[in-house]
C-alpha cells in the first residue's frame, strides 16, 4: 500500500459485486484493500445474472460508484451486464469458483476478455486484492479536485 493511505479521509465510491456467494471470499479481498486504500466500499453479494432482477435492484447503489469490481465465476457474465448499465471503469475478477466447463477459472476469464462492454477491464483468477486495488486508484483520483484544463497544471 501507498505510504500514508490509511492516514486519507474516506475518498472515492468503490462498489464490488459479486455474482454469487460463492464468490464472496474474493471480493472480501478487494473490499478490504480498497478500504484500506481510504475508499467507502460497499458490497453487493449474490446478484448475477441467473438472477438478474436482484442487480436491478440495487442499480441506485452501484451506478453512484466512481469504480466497480465484479467477482464472477461460473459463465462470468456478470461484468459485460453491469459494464452496460454504468459510466464507470468496471474491474473483473473471474474466480476459480464453479464446476463442469469453467475450468477452474479459464471460462469466466475468456469471457471477461471478450466483453463487450468498451469499460470492462479484467485481472487475474482470484485476483481480488488487484482488482480493489485498481478499483480504490481510480476511485480516489475520480474523488480529488483537479484543474478544469492541462493548461491550468502547474
Amino acid at each position: 500500500l501507498p505510504a500514508g493511505a490509511g492516514e486519507r479521509p474516506a475518498a472515492g465510491r468503490v462498489v464490488v459485486l459479486t455474482a454469487g456467494t460463492s464468490d464472496l471470499p474474493v471480493a472480501q479481498e478487494a473490499v478490504v484493500t480498497a478500504q484500506a486504500l481510504g475508499c467507502d466500499v460497499r458490497l453487493l453479494a449474490d446478484v448475477g445474472v441467473a438472477g438478474i432482477h436482484r442487480l436491478l435492484g440495487h442499480r441506485a447503489q452501484f451506478t453512484v460508484a466512481d469504480a466497480i469490481v465484479v467477482v464472477a465465476g461460473m459463465d462470468g457474465a456478470l461484468p459485460s451486464v453491469v459494464g452496460g448499465l454504468v459510466d464507470c471503469p468496471v474491474i473483473a475478477v473471474p474466480t476459480s469458483i464453479g464446476y463442469g466447463a469453467a475450468f477452474t477459472g479459464l471460462a469466466p476469464l475468456l469471457t471477461m476478455l471478450n466483453a463487450c462492454s468498451a469499460n470492462v477491464v479484467v485481472v487475474n483468477i482470484d485476483s481480488g486484492f488487484k482488482g480493489g486495488y485498481v478499483a480504490a486508484l481510480i476511485a480516489r483520483r475520480a474523488a480529488q479536485p483537479r484543474p478544469q484544463t492541462v493548461e491550468n497544471v502547474k
